[in-house]
């Protein structure tokens, strides 16, 4: 199941043109985890045309949430990301998607925030992790989560400003 606005927050940052920001500004693309439409709340579907071997290209990967955070996450999204992180891509999560990068170790040793509702599950399954649930997000260099949905949306201006400056 794919959160819409999640999704939608990555897709209008970062896949929308901004011809104003000069010719470095990021291409966007998604990757399916699985085969098939993507199904959404609602019932909307996505059909998507690539899969996770767009990861192995990708300089930013945004993980907009999780299925469920008890939900299993395939091996291949686990090694995507290690190997990705390894070669030297950042790695956002919204809100859930802190389960998928604790998973695959990227979190580990490190600070980490979710959504209120699954800082302590995210505590008790992953210890080694410093959960920081009363910020909007944390930034630790090349591995970035936020808290809740919305404050994807200012993980997202974090990294513009990072990227690009204040202006």
């Amino acid at each position: 199941r794919l959160a819409t606005f999640e999704f939608g927050i990555a897709a209008e940052i970062f896949g929308l043109p901004r011809p104003e920001m000069g010719p470095g500004w990021y291409r966007f693309a998604v990757a399916a985890v699985d085969d098939g439409d993507m199904r959404a709340v609602g019932g909307v579907r996505f059909s998507v045309g690539g899969g996770l071997e767009l990861l192995a290209g990708a300089g930013t990967i945004v993980v907009p949430g999780w299925r469920e955070t008890d939900a299993p996450i395939p091996d291949s999204v686990i090694e995507a990301l290690k190997a990705a992180h390894a070669r030297g891509a950042r790695i956002l999560s919204f809100c859930s998607g802190a389960f998928v990068l604790a998973a695959a170790g990227l979190l580990h040793g490190k600070r980490a925030t979710t959504h209120w509702r699954y800082a302590d599950a995210l505590k008790e399954r992953y210890p080694d992790i410093l959960v920081t649930p009363d910020v909007l997000y944390v930034d630790e260099g090349d591995v970035l989560t936020s808290a809740g949905t919305a404050a994807g949306l200012d993980l997202c201006l974090h990294l513009i400003r990072r990227d690009f400056g204040a202006e």
